[in-house]
C-alpha cells in the first residue's frame, strides 16, 4: 500500500517559456534519461492541479493511447458526488486536444512550433520516469512504471498548494506556476525535489525553484 503524490517543480516567479526554449527543456529530460517515451502533447484547457494518474488529461493520453485528434475530458462525477472546491481538493474540469504523439522525443519540437503555444494551455506527457537511471531508482526505491511526468506550459498562471492532503480541507500556501514540471510517485526515500529533475529545471528555468506535492 501507499499514499500517491502530484509533486511539483516551477521557478518562484512564473514563467512562460519562449516555446523553442521549452521545447529544449523538454527535449533534455529525456536525453538525460529521466523519462521514457512515448509522449504525447495536448493543448486546451488544463488544470495543473489534476490527479496525473486517475482523471487528467493527461493521464488519459497517456494510459488510453488515442488518436491523435481526440478531445480529451477530465471524468465527469455523477450529481450529488461533484466536489465544487477548488482543485486539487475538488474537481478539476479540462478540456483539451490530442495534437501529437511519438517514441522520439525530437519529434516534439515540430509538434510544439504547430501548437497553440501562449494562447492555451500545453502539455507534454511522458509515459513515465526512467527507472534505468541510477539517480531515479535511488531516489524512489521502487521501480513503479506508474510514475508519469509531465511538464506544462500554462497560458496564464494557474495556483498550487505547496503541501496538501486532496482529502482535507481547502487552504494553506499556494503558489503560481506556469512553466513547471509535474510528476507522480507512491515511494520515495528523499525529501523534497527530486536532485536529478531540478538539476535540468535549473538549467532552463533558473536557480529560484520552488517545490510542493498533492497527496491523497
Amino acid at each position: 500500500m501507499g499514499i500517491w503524490t502530484d509533486a511539483f517543480i516551477a521557478p518562484t516567479k512564473p514563467t512562460l517559456l519562449p516555446p523553442e526554449a521549452f521545447g529544449r527543456f523538454v527535449v533534455e529530460l529525456a536525453r538525460e534519461r529521466l523519462v521514457r517515451t512515448p509522449w504525447a502533447l495536448v493543448a486546451g484547457k488544463l488544470c495543473a492541479n489534476a490527479c496525473l494518474n486517475w482523471g487528467s488529461v493527461s493521464g488519459q493520453a497517456r494510459w488510453d493511447r488515442p488518436p491523435v485528434g481526440t478531445v480529451l475530458r477530465s471524468e465527469e462525477y455523477p450529481e450529488g458526488m461533484r466536489d465544487d472546491d477548488p482543485p486539487p481538493w475538488g474537481d478539476s474540469h479540462e478540456e483539451a486536444r490530442l495534437l501529437a504523439a511519438g517514441d522520439a522525443v525530437l519529434d516534439v519540437l515540430p509538434a510544439l512550433r504547430a501548437a497553440p503555444y501562449g494562447s492555451e494551455d500545453i502539455a507534454v506527457a511522458f509515459d513515465r520516469m526512467d527507472f534505468g537511471n541510477r539517480r531515479i531508482t535511488d531516489y524512489f526505491r521502487y521501480e513503479d512504471h506508474r510514475t508519469m511526468l509531465v511538464c506544462f506550459a500554462l497560458a496564464r498562471p494557474q495556483h498550487r498548494p505547496l503541501y496538501a492532503d486532496d482529502g482535507g480541507w481547502p487552504g494553506g500556501p499556494m503558489h503560481p506556476v506556469q512553466t513547471c514540471v509535474v510528476h507522480t510517485f507512491k515511494h520515495a526515500s528523499g525529501e523534497g525535489a527530486v536532485p536529478a529533475i531540478v538539476s535540468v529545471v535549473s538549467r532552463h528555468l533558473g536557480p529560484d525553484l520552488i517545490s510542493g506535492k498533492t497527496w491523497g
